[in-house]
């Protein structure tokens, strides 16, 4: 049975530097006979958590009902997961981390993801800008007692122009593969 792979995108530009990671990850991975399934999150509507924790007292889940729903179901029943963004202000977009902190609402005995990656890109062309989003990715890796697949950076990314990496396009596509 093939590996169940779910990406996170959190990336509002179509065609950008983040759809581009993932599209070279989908497609090591499909070399490799996984399935991936892949979710824009800012193609979504997705509500912030209400820090109500309904999830973990009633132990169904989470209140809400929006497009998380979906993403939530795939949670559980997936063996890796990866995160995709443009870094924003040092960090994941808004998009994405509002996904990630609804991942809250399954525990890690409700889940069957083993391993992570995380794709990024973003303008600084040293990659600094990117440390607050890998230190947190780091954070969820312990919490979520997750093995680190890789992280793939892409530095330097100010036009769309910019995008055609090849490096690290086939570094994602790697990653897809091996995960």
């Amino acid at each position: 049975m093939p590996k169940n792979i779910l990406i996170l995108s959190g990336s509002p530009r179509k065609g950008g530097t983040t759809d581009k990671l993932v599209s070279a990850f989908i497609a090591g991975a499909e070399s490799a006979n996984k399935k991936a399934t892949l979710f824009r999150v800012a193609d979504q509507t997705i509500n912030g958590c209400l820090g109500c924790i309904h999830c973990r007292n009633n132990n169904t889940g989470c209140i809400q009902s929006d497009d998380m729903t979906a993403i939530t179901e795939a949670f559980k029943t997936s063996d890796a997961i990866v995160f995709a963004s443009p870094v924003y202000f040092f960090t994941f977009s808004a998009q994405l981390k509002l996904a990630i902190d609804r991942t809250y609402a399954v525990p890690n005995d409700k889940s069957s993801i083993k391993r992570a990656a995380l794709l990024l890109s973003c303008g600084d062309s040293s990659g600094n800008a990117a440390e607050g989003a890998i230190v947190t990715y780091k954070h969820m890796l312990s919490y979520r007692k997750w093995e680190d697949a890789g992280v793939i950076l892409v530095p330097g990314v100010r036009s769309i122009s910019d995008t055609d990496k090849q490096e690290k396009l086939e570094q994602a596509r790697k990653l897809g593969a091996t995960i």
